[in-house]
C-alpha cells in the first residue's frame, strides 16, 4: 500500500513516499519565513516512474500548505510542472 509520511525540522522538511514501508520517493522543502515553503527537490524510484507518484508528493505538500496557511514556491523543476498543469492548486502558489 502506498503512503506518504512527513518529517519537519526547524527550517526544513520532507515528504517520504512509501510502498509497504519501503521508501520509493522523496520531496524536500525549506521553510522561508513563517508563511512559505520552497519545494527544492522531488525524486521517485525509477521502477515507479510514470505512475503519478511524484504528483502524490506534490499534492501532499499542497495539503500541508493549505492546512498550515502556507504558500509554496516550487523551485524543483518537477514541482513547477505539476503546478503549471493543475489549476486547482494555484491557491497555495507564491
Amino acid at each position: 500500500m502506498i503512503s506518504v509520511t512527513q518529517q519537519n525540522s526547524e527550517n526544513k522538511g520532507q515528504f517520504t513516499l512509501l510502498d509497504d514501508g519501503k521508501q520509493i520517493g522523496l520531496m524536500t522543502y525549506s521553510k522561508a519565513g513563517k508563511d512559505k515553503i520552497i519545494i527544492d527537490h522531488t525524486e521517485v524510484d525509477p521502477a515507479y516512474k510514470g505512475q503519478g507518484m511524484g504528483e502524490k508528493l506534490v499534492y501532499a505538500g499542497v495539503e500541508y500548505a493549505r492546512n498550515e496557511n502556507l504558500k509554496i514556491l516550487p523551485l524543483c523543476p518537477f514541482a513547477k510542472i505539476i503546478f503549471a498543469k493543475n489549476k486547482e492548486i494555484q491557491d497555495v502558489r507564491v
